[in-house]
């Protein structure tokens, strides 16, 4: 797990070192994959799942939520059987490319049902269109109230049915 986190920093700050502005049809297609991508979660589309890599990894906002594709899609079961899985509102994104221009990544703002969440993701740009390799949701806690937040998370997972 450590080695997956790792590798995937790793990577992620050679890709920075190459970064270039992407050109506005380029950023234009990215915006409208990954918009398209969450709108197909805001409407519990199984497509949502078509659009990750085959080895692509989804992080989500607890500690325990670190998933490949396919775990993902067992764990989202049962969010995709109803109307709505969830919904991702950008407030804001940029995106980055790659000096091959065969992987972007980006970073986004959202609204969502937990309040205003941060995520970031690594997109690779294949012969028949983008696929997710790597997505990472979080929850923006505000620093002034990260000291009574941190507290929580510590005193929950002091409790023995938190271990």
């Amino acid at each position: 797990m450590k080695r997956l986190i790792l590798a995937c920093c790793l990577f992620l700050s050679s890709l920075a070192a190459l970064a270039q502005e992407p050109d506005a049809a380029l950023k234009q297609q990215v915006n409208a994959f990954v918009d398209e991508w969450h709108d197909d979660a805001a409407h519990a589309r199984m497509a949502y799942f078509d659009k990750i890599a085959k080895d692509g990894v989804y992080i989500g906002t607890d500690k325990t939520e670190l998933w490949h594709k396919d775990e993902f899609k067992v764990w989202a079961r049962k969010y995709f059987e109803r109307k709505s899985a969830w919904a991702f509102k950008v407030i804001k994104r940029n995106v980055y490319v790659g000096g091959d221009k065969h992987y972007l990544w980006f970073d986004e703002l959202l609204d969502t049902s937990m309040g205003i969440c941060r995520a970031s993701g690594v997109i690779h740009r294949t012969p028949t269109g983008f696929e997710i390799e790597h997505y990472q949701l979080s929850i923006a806690v505000p620093n002034d109230v990260t000291t009574p937040v941190t507290k929580i998370i510590k005193d929950f997972e002091a409790q023995p049915a938190a271990k």
